[in-house]
């Protein structure tokens, strides 16, 4: 049997609005991808270069997307392990195993797996991984700024910046806002 080893990783666990973006990449070997590197590490600019390269080259590759709703029914670390265990089992071909970012693992996996802590600094498919997810969540982000401009969602991508806490408070949360969230679940209060 071919091993196929998939790297997870996510990006928006911490911002207060938008989705949480999860993605599954199995590498292959044989065509290999220059420059990889945990996604906060690397500019933009380098993100976007990487993201189609990825997606050309990879065995596999699925990019998840849990949405405001799903995260405030089931809590943000659920969300994302809900996210981790769709995109590793949507992949085709199937991964043999699984390395997931961070020090948790989804329960019932369609394959045997490991939590790396760190594993967007180690290991290439985790890497790569971490860079769909960014360039997905950051994509949605501006996306979603064009529809609700008074956020600045396409400079902070809904994280709590000074400016986005002063425009929740300014404007209340728009729809896409986490309200299981400290700061948006208070303004919902007053």
């Amino acid at each position: 049997m071919t091993l196929r080893i998939a790297g997870v990783d996510e990006a928006g666990r911490g911002p207060l609005a938008g989705p949480v973006v999860v993605a599954a990449v199995i590498l292959d070997p044989a065509r290999p991808i220059e420059g990889l590197n945990d996604s906060k590490k690397l500019t933009e600019k380098r993100r976007e270069a990487l993201f189609p390269l990825i997606v050309e080259r990879a065995l596999a590759h699925r990019i998840e997307f849990v949405e405001r709703d799903e995260i405030d029914a089931l809590n943000i670390l659920q969300a994302t392990l809900t996210g981790m265990h769709r995109a590793l089992c949507a992949l085709s071909p199937t991964a043999t195993f699984a390395r997931i970012d961070g020090n948790r693992l989804p329960k019932h996996l369609p394959c045997p797996a490991e939590a790396l802590v760190g594993g967007d600094a180690i290991d290439p498919a985790i890497m790569a991984a971490s860079i769909l997810a960014k360039v997905a969540r950051d994509r949605a982000m501006v996306a979603l700024h064009a529809e609700f401009p008074v956020y600045g969602f396409d400079r902070h991508k809904g994280y709590p910046s000074a400016t986005h806490l002063a425009a929740l408070r300014t404007h209340g949360p728009c729809p896409h806002h986490r309200r299981g969230f400290a700061p948006v679940r208070q303004l919902l209060l007053v």
